[in-house]
């Protein structure tokens, strides 16, 4: 038998194990162009945070970009980027909702009457949720879509990466010793699923005095730049612990936060992926 290309459409061997393209198609007259899906293996790192920045430093730099919020159960998207009409639509298909910049969203919270409801589904019902926010949603012309994924590695993170054609990941860590295995977890998923792993985040990395201006690292030293040699992560990124950024997200300003902190993953996504 020749070298499998892993192209079975050109095959004609009767191989028992053949890939199988599980990836949905988009609503017809959407277009999206990059995806990239922001993953910990862990929860409250920040994963929404990082979303939220990264698309909008993109829509600042001139390019039409989008959050799929695909944590079902636990969605802050739309309060971060102060979004509060509902989604609407026809029997066919969904609209994002787009913020004061322009920036497409789609997150269970804008089809819930009260975004105070919680999501008491079972786990493949969340997952055909989100695909359907794939399928369904007539995305208009993006060039960069972020999923804002939950944590770990169960329904819904297995459901994007075989059901959207992601491009790349960006993993959210804090620096705390178990850092590695969260790290780890990410990556050996994305592994798992033959997606790149394109940028490592850590949040929460520093405080900054302002009365004296040093960096005070409280929750541990800084293990980024080793975690990103250790796994070939190409780019990685600190946040800082900052009242502002905070004040910010609860205000719905998130697209106003600066995205130089970011300026490192998002230079890579324009230019490299």
């Amino acid at each position: 038998m020749s070298e499998c290309t892993h192209d079975c459409s050109t095959c004609t061997q009767n191989c028992s194990e053949r890939e199988v393209d599980f990836r949905k198609p988009l609503h017809e007259g959407a277009r999206v162009g990059k995806v990239i899906a922001v993953v910990s293996g862990k929860g409250g790192v920040g994963k929404s945070l990082v979303t939220a920045m990264l698309a909008g430093e993109m829509q600042r730099r001139g390019y039409n970009a989008a959050v799929l919020d695909a944590d079902i159960t636990g969605p802050s998207i739309p309060r971060s980027f102060g979004v509060s009409e509902h989604a609407t639509g026809t029997s066919e298909y969904l609209f994002p909702v787009t913020t004061h910049t322009g920036l497409q969203i789609m997150s269970i919270n804008l089809i819930l009457e009260d975004e105070t409801e919680p999501v008491v589904w079972r786990g493949p019902v969340i997952a055909g949720a989100v695909q359907q926010f794939w399928t369904d949603v007539l995305w208009q012309d993006v060039d960069f879509m972020f999923v804002d994924m939950p944590p770990g590695t169960g329904d819904v993170p297995l459901t994007v990466f075989q059901s959207l054609p992601v491009d790349g990941v960006v993993v959210v860590t804090t620096p705390q010793d178990l850092v590695g295995m969260i790290v780890a977890k990410a990556v050996n998923m994305a592994g798992l699923m033959n997606k790149p792993v394109i940028g490592l985040v850590e949040n929460m990395s520093y405080f900054r005095c302002p009365d004296c201006g040093k960096e005070h690292e409280i929750f541990g030293a800084s293990k980024v730049e080793a975690e990103a040699r250790a796994f070939g992560i190409k780019t990685f990124a600190k946040l800082p612990i900052d009242p502002v950024i905070t004040a910010m997200v609860d205000a719905g300003e998130v697209e106003s936060i600066p995205g130089e902190a970011l300026a490192p993953i998002a230079d890579y996504i324009e230019k490299e992926l």
